[in-house]
């Protein structure tokens, strides 16, 4: 799997309390396949991944992080538990994958070139210094283009395909304005707009952050698949547009951002302990 900011993707969840209709047996089941799945496309590490993206909370919010100090480390740490992001995880895809896309995409992504691309994928989710690494993959693209290569192209149709539904910006408003009103309800920061006003100022800021995040994608897939060859890249672009494909990635894309967004509300509720509040 590819960096968060090209996933992105807002569903609703199934109900967890619907897991008492369906028998022990078949749930014990299906968790075995769908823990084998998450390790074989490295859904697992992008799980693991969004606990990074906390390090940009305290300046969505206009505040010093430094501030915080060591106790901003614990809290983050207690909030994007990893084992409960995988709990979560697993337990909505033992209602929503069907065994048919599960078996599609682990027969793919078991491959020999699914799992060097689950190998690259997963090195760049963990990579900490995410700037460092856009400013790379820009200076990779830019490259590309000087050359006249087909692979800037190859690397469009993978983030299309990746985002085939387009819901990738909604997701990132969504998750910005649930954080913004948790922070507001906590007492994190005084909000002077409501959800109405902040859809609005979002709305009008569309064009840009839509470009911002088609740039963003396009430089992080030219940095992770840097050392594969032009048909390797198309060999994955055509394996990620066949239909069974789309339906895992659309599944995958809903559960990881939904679960930023949760996690992200929760941490706005801690971090009431952590700073008193301000202005924004």
């Amino acid at each position: 799997m590819t960096y968060l900011a090209r996933r992105f993707a807002i569903l609703f969840l199934v109900p967890l309390a619907a897991l008492v209709l369906i028998p022990l047996q078949v749930v014990a089941a299906n968790r075995d396949r769908v823990e084998a799945f998450l390790t074989t496309t490295g859904f697992d590490v992008a799980l693991e991944s969004i606990a990074l993206a906390s390090g940009s909370a305290p300046q969505m919010l206009g505040i010093d992080p430094d501030g915080f100090g060591s106790d901003w480390t614990r809290l983050t740490e207690e909030v994007f538990d990893t084992e409960d992001m995988h709990e979560t995880a697993v337990t909505i895809l033992e209602q929503t994958l069907s065994d048919e896309a599960l078996g599609h995409a682990v027969e793919f992504y078991a491959s020999d070139l699914g799992q060097r691309l689950v190998e690259a994928e997963n090195a760049s989710h963990m990579i900490d210094d995410d700037e460092a690494k856009q400013l790379e993959g820009q200076e990779i693209v830019a490259g590309l283009i000087q050359d006249g290569s087909q692979r800037v192209e190859s690397l469009k149709r993978m983030n299309r395909a990746i985002d085939s539904t387009g819901t990738a910006l909604r997701a990132l408003q969504e998750i910005q304005l649930r954080f913004l009103l948790a922070a507001s309800a906590s007492g994190v920061i005084d909000l002077q707009l409501g959800a109405d006003e902040l859809r609005q100022m979002m709305k009008r800021n569309e064009t840009a952050m839509r470009q911002s995040l088609q740039l963003s994608a396009l430089a992080g897939a030219a940095y992770t698949y840097q050392e594969f060859s032009d048909s390797d890249v198309d060999a994955y672009v055509e394996a990620l547009e066949q239909p069974l494909m789309q339906e895992v990635y659309e599944l995958l894309n809903a559960i990881q951002y939904e679960i930023m967004a949760m996690k992200f509300e929760i941490l706005a509720a801690r971090m009431a302990d952590l700073h008193p509040a301000q202005d924004i």
